[in-house]
């Protein structure tokens, strides 16, 4: 069975590659955003009142935070998001998506959902995919970057 985990696991990330690599050059070329940086407006547009705070974003992302600020800073100058601080602590600074990251994340989600139909229409049926999505769902329904 170890053998089974460790086949499928290897798998699992090689899918995950696979999609990401599809992913990465039409974001950047139709898009202007990396992969990462579509994760982060996702994260945003799904928190409470669209922020979060810089170190949870981190944790959400499984990245550090100083990965985080690195990336914030052209997403700032874009336009795509902005930083806000506490009313009561200055000290806690949110990442806040803006109205442009909106926008430039629904295009986004458009050339994900096409890169998605490619990958499962020809393949899949509607019941095996169901049931690949409600494997994949049991695999990360505990994790705090869950998006589904």
């Amino acid at each position: 069975m170890e053998k089974l985990y460790e086949q499928s696991a290897l798998r699992l990330l090689q899918a995950a590659d696979e999609i990401r690599a599809r992913l990465a050059g039409e974001f950047s070329a139709v898009h202007g955003i990396s992969v990462n940086e579509f994760f982060v407006l996702l994260h945003l547009q799904r928190a409470t009142k669209h922020r979060l705070p810089r170190v949870e974003l981190a944790k959400r992302m499984h990245i550090s935070a100083s990965t985080i600020t690195r990336m914030a800073a052209p997403m700032e100058k874009l336009g795509l998001i902005e930083r806000h601080t506490d009313e009561r602590d200055a000290r806690l600074a949110f990442m806040v998506i803006t109205d442009a990251g909106r926008e430039k994340l629904s295009e986004t989600r458009a050339t994900f959902a096409k890169q998605a139909g490619y990958l499962f229409d020809d393949r899949w049926d509607e019941a095996t995919l169901n049931q690949f999505s409600t494997v994949l769902h049991r695999l990360v329904s505990g994790s705090v970057s869950n998006l589904s």
